[in-house]
């Protein structure tokens, strides 16, 4: 990697993403295959005055070594004082940054009973933290941490180094490090997203409909929703990039209000397992049937989790031109697909697509149809054959997507 464009591809995390201020402190997760780039961040958040920065390093062997040799009983603890220092680090405002390779099919072989226990252990166990993300004071960044696993899955009949290089290239391309300015496209790129978010909060959809292949949903939108897109900002007013990429617009269907079937259009990498060719039927909000061609047992373990694994918590719009989808390529990566495609997430809500939800309970925003869970996975269901009709609450409907573009006009008020 050019380390010209390696320091600006930092300066894009640090200074758009989480936005480092004078004072800040700063939490950095990253992979051990991604050293040069997280030694980049530490610096850039150095540099712009951080008070304190504290890097985790962490290693797919060593994940995989507790699943392989470790006791039964070790999959149903999540130790107190983990949770006691994440919480510490909460309440003194470190903002976060995770630098993130998918670990695609690294856990393929494992039992999936051991996955299932081992993150319902850390889930509950870690909730009670999720009300200091709510209130939304803490600013967040997640960007691609190319390695060679990820690298060699997309570029099969590459070198490793050609393979990383070449995932590389498209990383630089995607995320606008390769513009003169990288500051000012992405200035240009959130005012974008801006206008779209604005058009939509003025139409105030009660519901959307999909159609698709395989697909014909009505997804009723929960009361008090807010459409949210590009940039996010604290209550302090300073704005920050939680996604790098990012190109959708999205806000929180209602949880009891979903009826129909959906069909994913791109696989989904979790629990680390791929699962391919899938979809889900609703009822009243509810899934109450899904089917997949691959590791269908990943569904039915995360459908378990709790009452509201089976309910939908997200709704995100993304036009099927966007970079990520004109790259070509299929990522294997969250991060990157759902921003190449339409998606939906099973499972939590986000408290600050309600309004007024950061200051609300659990409760208030389940009340108001916001879903809750322990889990939020998102998977993709949209491309150019995808419609996406808008229905206001006088009954007059208006295309959001046609043939997976945006037709919607966000000049018009």
């Amino acid at each position: 990697m050019d380390r010209h464009l390696l320091k600006k591809y930092a300066e894009v995390i640090v200074g758009i993403g989480v936005n480092v201020q004078a004072g800040d402190n700063v939490l950095v997760n990253v992979g051990t295959e991604s050293l040069e780039l997280s030694r980049a961040v530490v610096r850039e958040c150095w540099r712009r005055g951080a008070r304190n920065v504290i890097t985790l390093i962490n290693d797919d062997d060593i994940v995989l070594a507790r699943y392989e040799e470790g006791r039964d009983d070790v999959f149903d603890v999540f130790p107190d004082f983990e949770v006691e220092y994440i919480e510490s680090m909460m309440k003194e405002k470190y903002h976060r940054i995770a630098l993130r390779a998918p670990s695609l099919d690294l856990l393929g072989h494992i039992d999936q009973g051991k996955i299932q226990r081992s993150q319902k252990a850390a889930n509950i166990a870690l909730k009670p933290i999720s009300k200091y993300m709510d209130a939304g004071d803490i600013k967040w960044a997640v960007a691609a941490s190319p390695s060679v696993r990820w690298a060699k899955k997309l570029f099969p009949n590459c070198s490793e180094e050609d393979a990383l290089n070449a995932l590389w290239d498209q990383i630089v391309s995607i995320c606008r490090i390769d513009a003169d300015d990288p500051v000012a496209a992405w200035a240009e790129h959130d005012s974008h997203l801006k206008a779209n978010e604005r058009w939509l909060n003025e139409r105030n959809f009660e519901y959307l409909h999909y159609e698709g292949p395989d697909t014909d949903l009505i997804v009723q939108l929960a009361d008090r929703h807010k459409w949210l897109g590009g940039s996010s900002v604290t209550p302090d007013g300073v704005k920050y990039m939680p996604n790098i990429p990012t190109e959708e617009i999205f806000t929180t269907p209602h949880a009891d209000r979903c009826t129909g079937r959906v069909k994913a259009t791109k696989p989904l990498v979790v629990m680390g397992k791929i699962v391919e060719d899938f979809s889900f039927t609703f009822e009243d909000g509810r899934c109450v049937d899904f089917d997949a061609r691959l590791n269908g047992d990943v569904i039915e373990t995360l459908l378990g989790m709790d009452e509201g694994a089976r309910r939908l918590g997200e709704i995100a719009l993304v036009p099927h031109s966007s970079p990520v989808s004109q790259s070509g390529l299929l990522f294997h990566s969250t991060l990157y697909d759902e921003n190449a495609s339409c998606h939906f997430a099973l499972g939590k809500a986000y408290a600050e697509a309600i309004r007024g939800g950061n200051t609300m309970s659990e409760e208030a925003r389940r009340e108001l149809g916001a879903n809750d869970s322990m889990i939020h996975i998102d998977f993709m269901v949209g491309g150019p054959e995808l419609q996406v009709t808008g229905y206001r609450k006088d009954g007059v409907s208006v295309p959001v997507l046609v043939d997976g573009e945006w037709a919607i006009d966000p000049s018009a008020s």
